[in-house]
């Protein structure tokens, strides 16, 4: 359900490179949390660096809505840029995991698809 990559650029540098990859991609970057600042601001100390973008593709994301509105719920598409034990970690929920449980073979293609775009992206990031 989860596909991962490590990568021994900081969570900066990946997160740097996620911004610009995305946009060749044809997705938008449509916001960015940073988890350790957000937690300081509600008074937690939170000491791992979590960056989440939610990123989008508009066209694809019509063709799910077409579908079922209901998938609005999953949508946009998260990828994670965190720290873990020293290790810079890139995450992204399957798509097609977050599909199954509708069984529309539409609906899952669509997903296939948004999910190889959203892995090209995770591998350029390691690359760039």
């Amino acid at each position: 359900m989860l596909i991962t990559f490590s990568t021994d650029k900081t969570v900066s540098q990946a997160a740097a490179a996620l911004q610009e990859v995305v946009p060749a991609h044809h997705f938008g970057v449509l916001q960015v949390y940073n988890f350790k600042e957000i937690m300081a601001k509600k008074g937690l100390e939170f000491s791992c660096e979590c960056l989440v973008f939610e990123v989008c593709q508009p066209q694809q994301a019509k063709k799910l809505l077409d579908q079922n509105l209901s998938l609005s719920t999953i949508l946009p598409c998260r990828i994670s840029v965190y720290d873990e034990d020293g290790q810079t970690i890139i995450a992204l929920l399957r798509p097609t995991s977050l599909v199954a449980q509708f069984n529309d073979p539409q609906i899952t293609e669509i997903a296939q698809e948004i999910e190889e775009r959203l892995v090209a992206i995770m591998n350029e990031v390691l690359s760039a």
